[in-house]
């Protein structure tokens, strides 16, 4: 195998490139190695400022990118009082004042509005039928189901769709259970 006889100007860009390479990788592990050092910030030209000046209002101090811990302000933040309306942030809820007849001045007597009542809708209803039962010598009733096009065959204690449990099965009805939604019902018998 001969090596840059046919392309002598490729082998020396090659080569150049690839000294370059090196160079540049001993000037990273060399340089780079070591943490740079942070100037430190010039100090303050004024002494800090307590947390609760006279004048009532809360310090305002001046940020910094000194890291140390400054005690001071973590005693101001730990005297900060939630000074809020009392609201519940986590129900959307708006208050809309009663409307004040034209001829009504006395405010005293208005009476706030309400709340509203949540109201938990009912469960939805268990969309299975019942189309009967089968019995065989030593084993227990399997029933027959269905929900659109599906057909279930199951036996007491078993859950089909991964959603009902049969409760009870029963000559004329089955019970079934929804067991997302904890909601029980009786299926009857359908004549088909």
């Amino acid at each position: 195998m001969k090596i840059g006889a046919e392309n002598r100007k490729q082998v020396m860009w090659a080569s150049g490139l690839g000294l370059l390479a090196l160079v540049l990788m001993a000037r990273w592990l060399f340089f780079t190695s070591g943490p740079t050092p942070i100037p430190a910030a010039p100090p303050a030209a004024s002494t800090p400022a307590s947390p609760r000046p006279a004048g009532g209002k809360k310090a305002v101090l001046a940020p910094s990118l000194d890291p140390t811990l400054r005690l001071e302000w973590l005693k101001q933040s730990e005297d900060a009082k939630y000074e809020g309306r009392g609201q519940n942030i986590f129900v959307s809820r708006v208050d809309i004042p009663a409307p004040i007849a034209p001829g009504n001045t006395d405010h005293a007597k208005v009476t706030p509005p309400t709340p509203p009542v949540a109201v938990t809708p009912p469960p939805p209803p268990i969309n299975l039928k019942f189309y009967g039962f089968a019995t065989s010598h030593g084993e227990p009733k399997k029933v027959f189901l269905s929900e659109g096009e599906d057909i279930f065959i199951a036996s007491e204690g078993d859950i089909i769709d991964r959603r009902y449990k049969i409760l009870h099965v029963s000559p004329m009805s089955v019970e079934v259970e929804d067991v997302l939604n904890n909601n029980r019902q009786q299926i009857p018998l359908t004549q088909s």
